[in-house]
Order: C-alpha cells, then structure tokens, then sequence
C-alpha cells in the first residue's frame, strides 16, 4: 500500500455514495470538541446533514478540492453555518469521521470470546466504508504536522471510543471471565483500557489500512485466541 504525504491525501473512489447518517445526537451531544462552542442553538438535522455532506464530497474530490463552501452548498445550509461550528476543514472531517465512530457498539456475544471477535469484526467492517477510510487518512495525513490536531483526534476518536473496552470488560467481569479490580486500582485499570484499545484498534488498522488484507472471521478468530490465549495457542493449528 502506497502512503500518501500530509496534505495530499487523494479522493478514493467509491461504488455508491455513502451511507446516509443515521437518526442520532448530534458531534456535539456525543461530547465531540465542537459541543463547547458557544452562540445560537446548534440543530442537530444541520449537523448530521453537514457531516454526511463533509464525507461524501471528500469521498468524491478528496482532501485538496475539499471546501467550506463545498460542503455547505451540498449541505444546503450557508458557509456562515459551518464557520460557527468548525473554524477549519480539519475540524469538520475529524467530527465527520468522528461521528462514524460513535456508530460502533459491543455486541453481546455472550463470551469474552464472542464480544471481541463481534467488535473486530464490526470495527473492520466501518474502516472498509469509502467514508470512514478517506475521512479517516486524510485526518491522520493533516494530524502529522498539527499537534493541535493530532490532539483532537485522540480526545474525537481514541478517547470516546475506550468505552467498547471498558464495556467489554465490565460485562467479562460480571460473568466471571476476568478478575474483578481491585479497589484503589484505578490507574491500573485505565493502564490495562488502554493497551487493550492499542493492541485492538491497532491491529486491525494496521491490517485493513496498511496492509490492506482482509479482516475476515478465519483472521478474526486467530487473533482473538492470541489476545485471550497468548501466543502459543495462536501458534497452534486450528481445529477443524
């Protein structure tokens, strides 16, 4: 897979337009940076129409042709609309893709087992919708030279999107499957949150993105053993 400098992700092309935004809060109301603005009350049918307008047209003229107006024009509401909300395209897409996110949820498999390879394969699943991908690189791209940015993208995306973890281990310590903390245990426990969501969205990134292999249930279940059962049951071959 070829990478692509900052500031010069290209439009990936799509076979259909993407999936229209669902019925839903609006970034701000899922605690998004942009839900601190201050100035008239924002509408939550601007904000959804603004952020599928913001996908679609970068999925169709990519990073460089993207613009305010652009975005407005397809949106159907004036430039001055998306100024109060974002100061710069950098802040749109990330809310944008932001808002993709926010679609995820821990399915209950009824294991540990069941509950990770339910969010692998979901995960995966969004990264492969033209939307998510372009938003998502060309983010990333801009982030590398804009510690402001790249700052954003951890409170938007890494931050918000922990709580699959913390979901999916509480309800694994209500079944028993893990320990549960212990008190005072606090900081130890955001430690293990966090490199659960590392290793998790991480390979899955890598794998989709980078490598741009498949993420299927055969790669879904090997990994899934290795994060549960170590290397050496990773290691094994599978049972038929």
């Amino acid at each position: 897979m070829r990478f692509v400098p900052a500031g010069m992700v290209c439009a990936m092309a799509a076979p259909s337009a993407p999936t229209p935004p669902p019925d839903g809060p609006s970034p701000g109301a899922a605690g998004g940076p942009s839900a601190h603005r201050r100035g008239r009350p924002r509408s939550a049918a601007a904000d959804r129409a603004i952020l599928h307008a913001t996908r679609a047209t970068l999925v169709e003229v990519g990073w460089n042709r993207l613009t305010m107006s652009r975005v407005a024009t397809r949106a159907g509401v004036a430039k001055t609309t998306l100024y109060r909300r974002w100061t710069s395209k950098s802040e749109l897409v990330l809310d944008a893709v932001a808002a993709l996110f926010d679609e995820l949820e821990l399915p209950d498999g009824g294991s540990l087992r069941a509950d990770v390879e339910g969010v692998v394969l979901s995960f995966a699943a969004l990264l492969q919708r033209p939307e998510t991908k372009t938003s998502l690189m060309a983010v990333i791209a801009e982030s590398t030279c804009d510690d402001g940015l790249r700052a954003r993208v951890r409170e938007a995306i890494v931050e918000r999107q922990k709580r699959l973890v913390l979901d999916g281990r509480a309800r694994a310590q209500s079944r028993g499957e893990l320990p549960p903390d212990a008190p005072g245990s606090e900081a130890e426990s955001a430690r293990v949150v966090d490199l659960i969501f590392d290793v998790i969205a991480g390979a899955v990134v890598h794998r989709s993105l980078v490598s741009d292999a498949a993420v299927d249930a055969a790669w879904t279940r090997r990994f899934t053993t290795l994060l549960l059962d170590g290397l050496a049951a990773a290691s094994a071959p599978e049972r038929p």
